[in-house]
């Protein structure tokens, strides 16, 4: 964590994209740790905030659209090979293809807040053949959200970012539980309507 939190603090906006994008493909970057103190930078005005958000946005977006695109070329065979070098396990690829097999394209827009299911959802979609038209409205609202939530947490705590990144991962689990019950709820009563096809 702490070099890419002094990258950012050194070079600011292109290290956060650079970061941001390797972190989205599955390099292990504690992508929440750093958008908060992003946050914080912006708190203490050492960066700005809309430039800090559409750089956040930018950096997570090209990473989940490289990761969509290597799901359309390759497939998920990439991670049962390269997936030790990425530290990502077989049992997180099954999690995540169980869940966009459940979600299809509604799983990208909470996969962000879900630590390891944020780095497989856009190569299993990719690889289930989901057309980019469908894939890039849910995934990029995925990234705005995320990229906000992160850096508007920093901001809020201002000084005690740190204290807040500790209680990150924890909180982020329960938290991902949180949205999938609430928007399964959602979806289940949308279908009956027949609103949602």
């Amino acid at each position: 964590m702490e070099t890419g939190v002094d990258w950012i603090a050194q070079h600011g906006y292109g290290s956060l994209f650079v970061l941001l994008m390797l972190g989205i493909v599955g390099l292990p970057v504690p992508d929440e740790t750093l958008l908060t103190f992003v946050g914080y930078l912006c708190f203490k005005e050492k960066l700005h905030i809309v430039p800090a958000l559409a750089t956040a946005f930018l950096g997570s977006a090209s990473g989940i659209t490289l990761s969509y695109v290597l799901g359309r070329v390759v497939g998920v065979q990439v991670v049962s090979k390269w997936g030790p070098y990425l530290h990502l396990r077989p049992d997180h690829l099954a999690q995540t293809q169980r869940w966009v097999a459940r979600w299809g394209k509604y799983s990208l827009l909470v996969a962000y807040f879900i630590p390891g299911v944020r780095h497989l959802a856009a190569l299993v979609v990719g690889a289930s053949a989901l057309s980019l038209t469908v894939f890039a409205p849910f995934a990029y609202t995925g990234a705005l959200l995320w990229s906000a939530t992160f850096i508007g947490l920093g901001y809020v705590a201002g000084e005690e970012w740190s204290q807040l990144s500790s209680v990150l991962h924890p909180t982020l689990i329960i938290g991902a539980i949180v949205v999938m019950l609430v928007l399964a709820s959602v979806l289940l009563v949308l279908r009956r309507r027949g609103r949602l096809s």
